[in-house]
């Protein structure tokens, strides 16, 4: 595998300062992971899955990426994970190996605290170390969290598939932002 590089950030709070540290994610934190996973895509179209996953099927996925030498990331806050990210490769055929698909979810009542920003910069960073030469993100619904998010660190709008996936009885766009590592 790749770097196994961490970042670090502060959070300030009313008992004082908190640190949130993003590190290779483990077989570990699959439980953790399913479970911020499972929310978005039973209330959100952050994800264009409709049925749960379970454990077992996430353990799987967090292998392909691995065995890609992609990075798969959480953020820790007191020991909790918040949030978690990975990049996977943007398209199976191999003309495409070097164009990776960012995936990004945060705790809801971790969001707006810098904890999005953190996992995908350093995605961003491991993303570069291992030649990968740009990255895509593909945003669906309305999402102005993502798209600013995004947009914060670099990824320009790309293109937009109107009417491009059906979830919750009634159809979404797809917005596409990438940036050149």
């Amino acid at each position: 595998m790749g770097t196994s590089s961490s970042a670090v950030v502060a959070e300030n709070d009313a008992s004082g300062s908190s640190q949130c540290l993003v590190r290779p994610a483990t077989a570990r934190d699959i439980p953790d992971i399913t479970s911020i996973y499972s929310r978005f895509v039973t209330i959100s179209t952050a994800t264009s899955e409709i049925a749960v996953p379970e454990e077992s099927e996430m353990l799987r996925r967090w292998h392909a990426v691995r065995d890609r030498d992609l990075p798969y990331l959480v953020a820790e806050l007191e020991g909790y994970i918040v949030g978690y990210c990975y990049a996977a490769q943007f398209r199976p055929r191999e003309a495409y190996q070097h164009t990776v698909e960012d995936s990004i979810y945060v705790r809801p009542d971790c969001i707006g605290h810098g904890v999005g920003k953190l996992l995908l910069s350093e995605l961003i960073s491991q993303c570069r170390e291992r030649a990968c030469h740009s990255m895509v993100a593909c945003i669906l619904g309305v999402n102005p969290v993502s798209v600013a998010l995004h947009a914060a660190l670099g990824f320009q709008r790309a293109g937009l598939l109107p009417e491009a996936v059906f979830k919750f009885g009634e159809w979404h766009d797809l917005l596409l932002m990438q940036r050149r590592l």
